[in-house]
């Protein structure tokens, strides 16, 4: 696995109006939107969630562009199926990986009652939403970005939450080449994806 360099994520700003979706302020939100073509309610949520684990795990040191960088990858922040982001953050069109069927290249996962009721089949297990959760990570993961009370990974505000929570699970400083290229090593096991994300990460911070 190669180690490569990138910071911790431009600055966020505290929040200035706490009735907006997002609990950063608007203006940044939209500027940064404008700057970057991310749907605004992407950018707040992986400001909100960045902001989240500098509560929670302040050594992680996450940026909101590595979030924003992965959910380029996986799903280009929930548009990859062709649909958008509505108002909550929610994909128009489910983002759902193929069927993890032991086909070259994909593990063989079979589905449970939980993970099918995410992705409507019986037999396989698929990754889902934007940021591409197989349904057991997601049991262990699971997240409530939004606070409506409902944990969903079809939502990116939950799923970015998620996503931040399981980079930072394993006490590496993100902020440092090592930290940042072995926790993004961990959420896909292939260096090819860490060199992905790392470009996508740094064309977003701009």
């Amino acid at each position: 696995m190669q180690e490569l360099s990138i910071g911790a994520g431009s600055a966020l700003p505290p929040s200035v109006d706490a009735t907006a979706q997002s609990g950063v302020d608007p203006t940044w939100v939209r500027r940064n939107a404008d700057r970057t073509g991310i749907p605004a309610v992407a950018v707040g949520a992986y400001a909100d969630a960045a902001l989240a684990l500098g509560t929670e795990q302040p050594a992680c040191r996450l940026g909101w562009t590595t979030l924003a960088g992965i959910a380029t990858v996986e799903s280009d922040h929930g548009r990859h199926a062709g649909g958008t982001l509505d108002a909550q953050g929610r994909t128009t069109v489910p983002v759902i990986g193929p069927a993890l069927d032991g086909s070259p290249g994909l593990a063989a996962i079979p589905a449970d009652a939980a993970s099918t009721a995410r992705h409507g089949d019986p037999v396989w297990d698929h990754a889902v939403g934007p940021f591409q959760f197989i349904g057991s990570t997601w049991e262990r993961w699971r997240a409530d970005g939004d606070g409506d009370g409902v944990e969903d990974p079809h939502d990116l505000d939950d799923a970015a939450l998620a996503a931040a929570r399981y980079l930072c699970a394993a006490g590496q400083d993100l902020s440092t080449g090592q930290g940042w290229s072995r926790a993004i090593h961990s959420y896909n096991h292939s260096d090819e994806y860490v060199l992905a994300v790392l470009a996508a990460a740094e064309a977003v911070a701009g």
